[in-house]
């Protein structure tokens, strides 16, 4: 297995390692007793998950003699909220689970954020790893410590900055992962080429159509950069104070997008509206050249990503939206943009008939 340090202000506790494989599950069990032990652990996953690879990862745990049980929840943005949040920390208890347990989140974004954001607060904080299963989770979200849960009023709005103890990754789950989920994940991927390494995003041009056939070795260099992108913005300002703003590229229209689409629009989808957006504001406000636009545009449309925003999600929704994200400061909402790719910056907000401008020409 490839590993990745995450060196976090020379902190041991909070450091750890992103592991890279494929069909590794047995050593990731491994991995989980040596750096992570306790005397019980508890798989938190939903039930699409559960039932490909739950009781593998179980069976696997129990092999080893090792005390575990599994915990599951309804699949989708649905699930990532207080009402579930409640259930799993209900069933933990009826399990006997204490300040000794440990989690384990086995699944995408959503397990990942729901499971890291009770093991932040169950009981004042207990140890968890992260299993990364969708393509989203093992370049993006697994990484980073950033944990969340949705609200009515918008998605993620309650969360916490708690690090997982290990970030364990087998390729082979894309294997099995829905064409839809594939194209989500790699609006993320996308990012880290528009933002930092335009090296990465040449790679990716080369390459798309065998990432999308699923070559091994493609995915397992794209999974590997993308994961030394984020480590290296992440250890230079864990709690986004800064540099780590960069990260929300597209997240900041994409997530209003998402949110007024009742999550019908998946996160991935999202965001590739949001960079396009912010593509197209950087072009119009601060001369990003018309053919790194292009460029941008043209890689999201080959990775299988709309660039146009449904009829159906009104404008004013979006804007409405915007005005409650949880990044702004006073009235002002604060958009990441681009010089030129590999160059982004924060701009002091937007001008709401830029967004909205914007927003209108991009409706199918």
């Amino acid at each position: 297995m490839k590993k990745i340090k995450v060196n976090l202000d020379k902190k041991v506790a909070s450091s750890y390692e992103i592991c890279i494989g494929y069909d590794v599950l047995d050593r990731i069990g491994l991995l989980i007793v040596k750096n992570m032990p306790a005397l019980h652990y508890i798989i938190i996953t939903d039930v699409n998950v559960s039932a490909i690879y739950g009781g593998l990862l179980l069976d696997r745990l129990k092999g080893m003699a090792l005390p575990a049980d599994m915990i599951e929840f309804p699949a989708g943005e649905d699930a990532k909220s207080i009402g579930t949040t409640i259930a799993i920390v209900e069933r933990l208890i009826k399990l006997g689970a204490d300040r000794k347990s440990a989690l384990i989140a086995l699944g995408g974004g959503v397990v990942g954020d729901v499971t890291g954001f009770i093991a932040s607060t169950f009981m004042r904080s207990v140890p968890y790893i992260q299993i990364p299963t969708t393509l989203m989770a093992q370049v993006d979200s697994s990484i980073g410590g950033k944990t969340a849960i949705d609200l009515p009023e918008g998605k993620n709005l309650l969360g916490t900055f708690y690090q997982p103890r290990g970030v364990y990754i087998d390729v082979k789950f894309l294997d099995t992962l829905p064409e839809d989920e594939m194209s989500s994940g790699l609006a993320e991927v996308i990012k880290y080429g528009i933002i930092d390494d335009v090296a990465f995003f040449n790679f990716l041009e080369r390459n798309i159509e065998a990432i999308k056939d699923r070559d091994r070795d493609v995915l397992e260099e794209m999974i590997e950069n993308s994961c030394r992108i984020k480590k290296g913005i992440v250890e230079i300002d864990e709690k986004e104070l800064g540099l780590r703003r960069v990260l929300n590229f597209g997240h900041t229209i994409g997530h209003a997008i998402e949110a007024e689409s009742n999550y019908t629009i998946s996160h991935g989808a999202a965001v590739s509206l949001g960079m396009l957006a912010a593509a197209k504001i950087s072009e119009r406000l601060y001369d990003l050249p018309e053919g790194d636009r292009e460029r941008i545009e043209h890689l999201l449309e080959s990775a299988g990503l709309s660039c146009r925003i449904p009829q159906t999600i009104t404008t004013d929704g979006i804007i409405t939206r915007l005005r409650a994200d949880k990044k702004k400061e006073g009235d002002t909402i604060h958009f990441v943009l681009l010089k030129k790719m590999g160059m982004p910056f924060i701009n002091g907000g937007v001008p709401e008939s830029v967004l909205r401008e914007t927003v209108e020409g991009m409706k199918k």
